[in-house]
């Protein structure tokens, strides 16, 4: 069965993976660690068949073995991360759970895998590889940075087996994750060796033509670079040693990635690139004497080579805003080549190195001071020289830089971030507000949830609406997120306002049914009266018929009528008598007499019959003191008179006319070419009369028109009626 599984190709690829891990983990590796990795490989081959080609016919004991090498030759031999990388693919069924890893192996080991299975279902997640949250997501879930750098390894190894795969679309897909996900993430680990072989690999994969071309440059001239570089720099190291400066010097030739990323952005070709060769000097110097020492090091390059001033960069008079410090300079050097030559303290070189993490401050991430440990801690393991330092580091470094944060996908693989304790209303909201306002609940990795559920990093999440569904008080409970609180507030005070508007309307029509004329001051003591605090509470309470309209009106009027019976129980003109003098109209004269003969009271031209100079008139004792003056023909007066005798008071127009008054005739006739020209022009030739506005409508060949003038008095009114009366086409004017 063994044999049967492994082709001919693979069967000595195995055995020579095998023995190279043995030899690279050394005596890290015990004889009962040999034996039970065969039982467990055996079986899980042999009887659970977990060990199965995938669907692009890679076998994964051929690739759990070659990840378990890379990890050894590119970041360290280490028995945890090997013997986990082998077989956390075993705990996927029921053959082999963690509990049993950790009988087996111990806890440490246990810990690593259980990271693995973790983070293995986001594996299908592709729409979300080339999102900014994916990797806070994956160091979420992680737990552990070991689990980073397996990941990190694996996806090199895949690379590298898929070089002459068949199947383009897979290899592309791979490609692409490469480039966008597991590049970054090898940077951000300062894995600078691997995230350069997954760049360049990425771009052979993606666009074969350029990576050959490229290549195939670099190829036939290494040798001659690798001595160029070293001619280069060899009269710069003699003259810093003269001046007895303490350095480092790196010289290299740019990645093949790295170098069509430039041609792109210069639009050059591979002869225009200025930093083909790039030499860096590293000044071992106090902080106090490094900008002299790095000045004295531009000035030994600049005599030795001349450079060309338009490319140089001074960012250690103005730092960059990451603090990234250094002295940029392109030479022009031996053959008529550039160079570009970079200068630093140790200091600044360190700085520059701690780059990302101080990209990640500017996203605002997370705290200074735990993205910096956390970089700072993966930089230490990465530089230890001992075994045993390296590993108690790994154990106990903590890669959820993000615990107050939350990743979810949703089902087509977008990923979203939000603040820890979050639900599927916060979801729902931040997707879309509508979304957010119709949701009842959703699904979560396939099973139906409430609102009210808490998300947790890595979740599926479709949210489920409904057209009946509208938000509720309750909901401002469940969200956390000020988005949909604010969203949330919103919608309830939108519909609250709607319904205290269509509230106020039905209202509006029961006291017209009644005859009333609802006072805003007795309304607004009746609101208060029955217990709410503000008006649209009150309307709202009606619209959900948490209070009747009818007791309502009732109540309104057992107020007005104990009003009236503590305002006054003798006559209206005693009562007018104790009113303060302060009048609501004002006029050239006092043009009114109230009662017997009280002038200079607080008075209004009730606006339900606009009473003008000479009508026939009475006034009405509102509730706060007030008279309105009403014509005597008005329907609301009838109404008061009925219920209300004792607030009715005598009136009278006294004084000379002149004030102006406004008066509202309707008139209908035909709907004649230019009658409304010719009614507007008797209205301008009459002499004390304004027209203030006018409003038409016509249909069937008749005509109706609104008209509101301002006038002095009756009886410049009547002859004003009778002047339109007479225009041609029509039929009738009546006064409102």
């Amino acid at each position: 069965m063994m044999q049967e599984y492994f082709t001919r190709e693979e069967r000595p690829l195995v055995l020579k993976l095998t023995r190279d891990l043995n030899d690279r983990l050394g005596d890290q590796l015990t004889l009962n660690d040999i034996n039970t990795l065969h039982d467990l490989i055996y079986k899980g081959i042999t009887e659970a068949g977990l060990f199965k080609r995938d669907q692009y016919g890679l076998n994964p004991v051929v690739r759990h073995l070659s990840t378990a090498l890379t990890l050894c030759d590119s970041i360290a031999p280490d028995r945890t991360m090997v013997i986990a990388t082998l077989i956390y693919n075993l705990c996927r069924g029921d053959y082999l759970d963690v509990p049993r890893v950790k009988g087996l192996f111990g806890d440490d080991i246990a810990h690593v895998v259980h990271g693995l299975l973790h983070i293995a279902p986001l594996y299908k997640k592709q729409a979300a590889v080339a999102n900014e949250n994916f990797h806070k997501l994956l160091l979420t879930l992680a737990e552990d940075v070991r689990v980073i750098l397996i990941m990190t390894a694996d996806r090199l190894t895949l690379m590298r087996a898929i070089n002459h795969h068949p199947n383009e679309k897979f290899v592309r897909e791979i490609a692409s994750e490469s480039r966008y996900l597991y590049a970054p993430l090898a940077h951000k680990l300062g894995l600078y060796a691997i995230k350069t072989e997954l760049e360049d690999t990425s771009l052979k994969y993606l666009d074969h033509e350029v990576f050959s071309l490229i290549a195939t440059r670099l190829n036939e001239t290494k040798l001659e670079r690798e001595q160029y570089i070293s001619d280069f720099v060899k009269p710069i190291e003699e003259r810093l040693q003269q001046e007895g400066l303490k350095f480092e010097l790196k010289g290299r030739t740019k990645s093949i990635n790295s170098i069509w990323q430039k041609m792109q952005k210069q639009g050059v070709d591979l002869d225009g690139i200025y930093d083909l060769f790039a030499i860096r000097i590293i000044l071992d110097t106090t902080p106090r004497d490094e900008k002299r020492a790095c000045w004295l090091a531009y000035s030994i390059v600049t005599d030795i080579y001349k450079a060309n001033t338009s490319r140089f960069k001074d960012w250690i008079t103005i730092p960059k805003s990451n603090g990234y410090e250094s002295l940029h300079i392109t030479v022009y050097g031996p053959g008529d080549k550039w160079v570009e030559v970079q200068i630093r303290s140790r200091r600044m070189d360190e700085t520059a190195e701690r780059g990302v993490a101080a990209h990640w401050r500017y996203k605002g991430i997370k705290s200074d001071g735990d993205v910096d440990k956390w970089m700072n801690e993966v930089r230490e393991m990465l530089e230890a020289t001992g075994q045993e330092g390296l590993m108690s580091l790994m154990r106990n470094m903590d890669t959820n830089l993000y615990n107050d944060e939350v990743f979810v996908f949703t089902p087509k693989g977008d990923l979203f971030r939000l603040p820890q304790g979050a639900t599927i209303l916060d979801f729902a909201y931040h997707i879309h507000s509508r979304v957010g306002s119709t949701c009842v609940g959703g699904k979560v990795d396939g099973k139906n949830q409430k609102i009210n559920y808490r998300l947790r990093s890595g979740d599926t999440v479709e949210v489920i609406t409904s057209t009946t569904q509208i938000p509720r008080q309750d909901w401002l409970n469940i969200a956390v997120t000020s988005r949909a609180r604010n969203k949330i507030k919103n919608a309830i005070n939108e519909r609250r306002a709607n319904q205290a508007l269509l509230a106020r309307e039905t209202l509006q029509r029961r006291f017209k049914n009644r005859k009333i004329e609802p006072d805003d001051a007795t309304m607004a003591r009746l609101i208060k009266k029955m217990g709410y605090k503000t008006t649209t509470e009150f309307y709202a309470a009606i619209q959900e018929d948490t209070i009747d309209v009818n007791d309502v009106v009732e109540q309104y009027e057992a107020l007005t009528a104990k009003q009236a019976d503590t305002t006054s129980r003798g006559t209206a003109e005693e009562f007018i008598l104790q009113q303060p003098v302060e009048r609501k109209e004002r006029f050239d004269d006092d043009i009114l007499t109230i009662g017997e003969d009280v002038k200079g009271v607080n008075y209004k031209l009730a606006r339900c019959c606009n009473p003008i100079f000479g009508d026939r008139i009475e006034g009405f004792i509102a509730s706060d003191g007030a008279i309105k003056i009403h014509r005597t023909d008005c329907k609301n007066l009838h109404h008061l008179r009925g219920r209300y005798p004792y607030r009715i008071i005598r009136t009278r127009w006294t004084g000379k006319a002149g004030n102006q008054f406004v008066a509202t005739l309707k008139v209908l006739g035909r709907d004649d070419i230019g009658i409304v020209s010719s009614i507007t022009s008797v209205i301008n030739k009459t002499d004390n009369c304004l027209l203030r506005s006018i409003s038409v409508q016509a249909e069937g060949g008749l005509f109706e028109g609104m008209l509101t003038v301002n006038i002095s008095n009756i009886a410049l009114l009547d002859e004003l009626t009778k002047k339109i009366q007479g225009v041609k086409g029509v039929k009738q004017v009546d006064r409102l």
